[in-house]
């Protein structure tokens, strides 16, 4: 493997990308009843993929040494022998409950500094991958990598670092350096085609075709990318091929077609063969019915006059498939007769024909809509892949970003909607314009006026996408559209089920409510986040979130705000839970009735009047306890005595039911 490998993944459950190709998006049939939280499982599943494929380089093994000693590994080595594979199966072989896969990207929006210490969680599994960073960057994480090194010991988090091409590693972290080597191309060949399905008894024999791609030094990406067309040439082979006739036609489509293709083009003067040329490009495989429909709906969209010869007279499917070196299978579906023929259309057309381009993405949009039972999921996703390819390739994302909003009006179908998800997901994982796709959807997010239902597509890409891998450029995004939002709470639910993976997300998000005065829409946030159970909960070295100074202090603050500005009514049930809570946990129920008595403290003029209100909610609490009443009651002569204690009082008039509520574990 390598930094960058086209492979298949079987039986992902999210959006992935290994490399070059393209990537297909398959979203729930409603965006917003989607299987929560994905995201966890999206990272975890592609490092297992990688994990399964990955031929081991030389210097794996002192790699993996390297990371269990000190828990730190810098990979060095040359461009194409796999180091950003190789980072990520020695971060997957430290998969644990505890923590999650994390992709550190310094300087973008919604990224913490490589210094600062609430980067890393317990357990976390970080990747700081350099390979393509210039002399400027490369020089600026160094200098930061000790403060990052110092908060992953602690945390017992793991952290791998991919080297900048060419860079010159500082002494005091030569320590950490191992530098892998390519592995012999043969044992990565072999095994992507094991993975692929292809029997031994195949791949093992001798093939000239396989010694003449071998015979130079390829970077692993291409051997990866020469198994899979073996594999699609497996496919879409006759009976009786085998290995020899795979691997021939696979070299035949590494081949430039260009000049092929642009000869016949020129030979197919006529709209409809040049329409059905460029459908059965961006349809590959679909049925024929649907290659016929779209190759009409192409014309119409291009303003072609129609066809006035008469029905009978005119040449059926079969006829016009042929001009264009197509054909239909047992199966009914279109493919070109040579191997990855698609690719070669698409780009000739993209490349000579620029005033197409528009056009392309207002027939995409048309034909993801189309009623028919052949056009699948796995089909529009596809139509979407291809033309985003286009955009990509040629450096056009913008072109691509727009495309999608333009697909969210109110009036897009769910397939318009799914469509616009799966434009963004290719623009995220493209290796090269991710990054201005990351900046884009920040700047939508937290300063656009988004039309439509535009908004619902941006949370499902945040959710189930960036968060894959970046999780707090996906928590600052989601943040900024649940503060936004109106008639919903689609990024709300979205934002807590990223928060509920993590502990340290939900401190950091606890932390930028607390640095301002909260709007009532960050007041609706905060009381979703604010679930006493995941506060409480020992995690890593045994300590809860609401035992950290910093954590206690956010609290307050954010339940200040809550209780100067909102009725009762908007916030008992909260309040009730943090309650029923303080009576059931031996070590932060004190806490818990801490914060709420300091909070209220605050409430300078209403001080008052939020004591009185946090007592007559106690003892509603009591009222709705789930377990022993008595439990409750201690819990509320509890909180009477902490509110005298606050106002300067003697202990409460009336004795107090029990000296102190006995902790106990709830059952």
């Amino acid at each position: 493997m390598s930094e960058s490998s086209s492979t298949r993944v079987d039986g992902a459950r999210g959006p992935m990308h290994t490399g070059s190709g393209n990537i297909y998006v398959t979203v729930g049939s409603d965006l917003q009843g989607s299987d929560p939280p994905s995201f966890r499982r999206i990272a975890d599943d592609q490092l297992a993929w990688l994990r399964r494929v990955l031929v081991a380089p030389v210097g794996m093994g002192q790699a993996r040494a390297r990371l269990a000693d000190t828990g730190t590994v810098i990979l060095d080595g040359a461009p194409g022998v796999g180091r950003t594979s190789a980072a990520r199966v020695l971060l997957r072989e430290y998969h644990q409950d505890a923590g999650v896969f994390h992709e550190l990207l310094p300087g973008e929006a919604g990224e913490l500094s490589l210094k600062d210490p609430d980067l890393v969680a317990v357990g976390d599994r970080l990747l700081l991958d350099l390979s393509a960073a210039d002399a400027v960057r490369w020089t600026t994480a160094q200098a930061d990598l000790s403060a990052l090194r110092k908060a992953v010991h602690e945390q017992h988090a793991h952290l791998v670092v991919v080297m900048s091409n060419g860079g010159v590693l500082d002494s005091d972290l030569q320590p950490y350096r191992v530098e892998i080597e390519t592995p012999p191309g043969s044992r990565v060949l072999r095994r992507h085609l094991r993975m692929h399905g292809v029997p031994c008894e195949q791949y093992l024999q001798p093939d000239p075709t396989v010694d003449e791609f071998l015979a130079g030094e390829r970077p692993m990406r291409e051997v990866a990318d020469f198994a899979d067309l073996v594999r699609r040439a497996r496919e879409a082979g006759r009976p009786g091929d085998g290995f020899a006739q795979w691997c021939a036609t696979a070299r035949r489509a590494r081949a430039d077609r260009r000049k092929d293709v642009a000869a016949l083009v020129a030979r197919l003067r006529e709209s409809p063969q040049r329409a059905l040329l460029i459908t059965v490009a961006m349809l590959h495989g679909a049925h024929a019915d649907v290659i016929h429909h779209t190759a009409q709906l192409l014309l119409r969209t291009t303003g072609a006059p129609p066809d006035e010869v008469p029905l009978l007279q005119r040449k059926d499917l079969a006829e016009r498939l042929s001009e264009i070196s197509a054909d239909t299978g047992p199966g009914g579906h279109v493919r070109f007769t040579e191997l990855d023929y698609d690719s070669a259309v698409r780009t000739h057309f993209w490349d000579h024909m620029p005033d197409l381009r528009q056009r392309m993405g207002t027939w995409a949009a048309r034909s993801v809509d189309l009623d028919s039972p052949h056009v699948t999921r796995e089909l529009r996703d596809g139509v979407v892949a291809q033309l985003a390819g286009q955009y990509l390739r040629t450096g056009h994302g913008e072109g691509l970003a727009s495309l999608a909003e333009d697909w969210s009006s109110s009036t897009a179908s769910r397939a318009g909607l799914e469509a616009a998800v799966q434009a963004l997901t290719c623009g995220l994982e493209d290796p090269v314009q991710g990054r201005s796709f990351r900046e884009r959807i920040y700047q939508w997010c937290a300063h656009r006026r988004l039309q439509g239902k535009f908004a619902e597509v941006l949370v499902q890409v945040c959710a189930d996408v960036i968060a894959s891998s970046h999780p707090d450029q996906a928590m600052l995004r989601l943040y900024y559209l649940a503060c936004r939002e109106h008639d919903t709470t689609l990024a709300l639910q979205a934002l807590c089920d990223l928060v509920g993976t993590s502990h340290r997300l939900r401190r950091r998000l606890l932390n930028r409510l607390a640095r301002h005065e909260l709007s009532p829409a960050e007041i609706r946030i905060f009381l979703r986040v604010c679930d006493p159970e995941p506060l409480t909960e020992p995690y890593g070295n045994g300590r809860a979130l609401v035992d950290e100074s910093a954590v206690q202090n956010a609290l307050t603050a954010c339940w200040q705000a809550v209780l100067s500005g909102q009725p009762r009514t908007a916030w008992l049930s909260h309040a009730e839970r943090w309650l029923h809570r303080a009576a059931v946990t031996d070590q932060c129920g004190g806490i818990l009735l801490d914060v709420l008595v300091g909070a209220a403290a605050r409430c300078d003029d209403s001080r008052g009047a939020a004591f009185a209100a946090l007592y007559a909610s106690a003892r509603d609490a009591e009222r709705t306890a789930p377990f022993r009443s008595s439990y409750a009651a201690e819990t509320t002569d509890l909180l009477l005595q902490k509110i005298c204690t606050a106002q300067g009082l003697g202990p409460p008039t009336t004795p107090p039911r029990a000296e102190s509520p006995s902790r106990r574990t709830e059952t």
